[in-house]
């Protein structure tokens, strides 16, 4: 089966970079356009690369369900947590498993996909992970982190916390509000609502500053963090919008802040 042209693009890219990084966050790849990109041969595809995770030259590659059953029917809680990821393994491995040991102790990269829906056979590239924190249980518990100095996140949320102490009564409080203020999930449904354009001011960075621009932009809450009371989930269409850091900062010069609405009037009088 022939590549599509944007995975072609990719890997005509690589090979004229080989410093390159094989995969771009936020890009969506099929199990056959890792194939063709890793150099997988014919004998050594399907079988547990379409299980959920296995290793190929040292890499290990992870493929998780998000709020969905697995094609085996399993439904793990897998979510993001904040900028990190909890995922869960097979019933039957445990954490001496020969696959999950590869994880704990990796020799190469640990390449790590997701995708909301099982039937759909694009998974959204997270990052090149390492494991934060495990569990030894059946099935095993890893935290994965992202730390690739050498791969550019543009799904991180901006913070909004300039004082934290203002808005927490305990640590609980805390540590609810930076988990779902950072939910790439939630930002990823944002962008895809909105684009990459500040609602204000119209700023767009792709334009501004070309491929590093690309994918750059804050979230600013609708409800602001001080007014909630207790963890929650995010409506990435009705509570998010997209800013830059210019219109955020003075979105924020007050306190309750200005609504996005109040900051366009006070720019379109000083025009």
């Amino acid at each position: 089966m022939p590549l599509n042209p944007k995975t072609f693009t990719k890997i005509t890219s690589l090979i004229h970079n080989t410093d390159a990084h094989p995969l771009k966050i936020g890009e969506q790849y099929s199990r056959k356009d890792i194939y063709k990109i890793f150099n997988v041969p014919e004998g050594k595809q399907g079988g547990n690369w379409s299980t959920g995770y296995t290793s190929f030259n040292n890499d290990v590659f992870v493929f998780v369900n998000i709020s969905s059953a697995g094609r085996t029917g399993h439904d793990y809680d897998n979510k993001f947590i904040g900028d990190d990821l909890q995922w869960f393994g097979k019933n039957s491995h445990s954490l001496q498993n020969a696959s999950i040991q590869s994880m704990l102790k990796p020799k190469g990269n640990i390449y790590i996909f997701t995708r909301e829906d099982s039937n759909n056979p694009l998974f959204t590239y997270q990052g090149n992970a390492r494991v934060k924190g495990f569990h030894d249980t059946k099935p095993v518990k890893i935290i994965w982190e992202f730390n690739d100095e050498k791969e550019i996140r543009h799904n991180q949320m901006a913070e909004e916390i300039d004082n934290p102490t203002r808005y927490i009564e305990g640590a609980t409080k805390k540590v609810s509000v930076n988990v779902y203020e950072r939910n790439p999930m939630a930002r990823k449904k944002c962008l895809e609502h909105y684009g990459f354009s500040c609602v204000i001011c119209g700023f767009d960075f792709e334009k501004v500053f070309g491929e590093l621009g690309k994918g750059f932009i804050h979230v600013h809450h609708i409800i602001e963090l001080n007014q909630i009371g207790k963890e929650y989930e995010i409506d990435p269409i009705n509570d998010l919008r997209l800013v830059c850091p210019n219109c955020h900062a003075m979105l924020h010069k007050k306190k309750p802040a200005f609504t996005v609405e109040e900051l366009k009037d006070i720019i379109n009088d000083n025009r």
